[in-house]
């Protein structure tokens, strides 16, 4: 009686993929054909998700899911399921006021100015940092999202002096890497230690005219890193 082959293990998750099936730059070009600008972050996970399933119907999306093995109620914003691997996706969407009509069919947009640059980078890498946690499993990889029309967060340093967030800076060109510390470490809670390096190169979104209106985008892929065996139907 031959002896049964064992069962292969699944296939690493493509690095700069969505779920194995889809580049990322396809998904954007879908989701700014319709959507160039969004109202909230909630108005970009979906819409993403929409694309998503656009671009490779074979994927799966599903919003809001809950992490486990965390010691705190956390939720993860997209979780997109392909055939062999998966995405985990955190969406960050800072805004400086702006209105206008925009995407197909036109709707009418009034952004409101929000966080404060130093809060959006602090924030932004505490999903970098979440993804490595969560991206535990061979067959799933990560992606940080972040769509802003804020230039000072893709611009480097103006002033000479170091600010409070010296180290979470995210221009176009930063690398990233190890232990950031806010604040020189003064604010140990907003400490950051990242276990993979980051090259941060920014890419266009969306242009309109007057102040305020270019949208930029931001994205960070985090590699797998195993763990623990897992079913492939299971949340993170």
């Amino acid at each position: 009686m031959a002896t049964p082959m064992p069962t292969p293990p699944p296939p690493p998750a493509t690095l700069e993929t969505i779920a194995g099936s889809a580049t990322l730059d396809e998904v954007l070009e879908c989701l700014r054909a319709r959507r160039p600008v969004f109202h909230s972050e909630a108005d970009l996970q979906h819409s993403f998700a929409l694309a998503v399933g656009e671009v490779a119907p074979d994927v799966r999306c599903r919003l809001e899911i809950p992490v486990r093995g965390s010691n705190a109620s956390e939720y993860l914003d997209l979780l997109c399921l392909g055939p062999a691997s998966r995405t985990a996706i955190e969406f960050k969407y800072v805004t400086r006021q702006w209105s206008g009509t925009a995407g197909t069919p036109p709707e009418e947009y009034a952004l409101r100015g929000h966080n404060a640059p130093d809060v959006a980078r602090r924030d932004f890498l505490r999903d970098v940092a979440r993804l490595e946690r969560f991206c535990d499993r061979e067959d799933q990889n990560g992606l940080a999202l972040l769509i802003t029309n804020e230039a000072a967060l893709w611009r480097p340093r103006q002033r000479r002096m170091p600010t409070r967030d010296e180290e979470f800076r995210i221009h176009h060109g930063r690398q990233l890497s190890g232990t950031l510390l806010w604040a020189g470490g003064s604010f140990p809670d907003n400490t950051r230690v990242l276990r993979g390096a980051y090259t941060l190169a920014w890419r266009p979104y969306t242009q309109f005219e007057g102040p305020s209106s270019e949208f930029r985008c931001l994205a960070v892929f985090i590699t797998p890193n195993p763990a623990r065996p897992q079913s492939s139907h299971e949340a993170p």
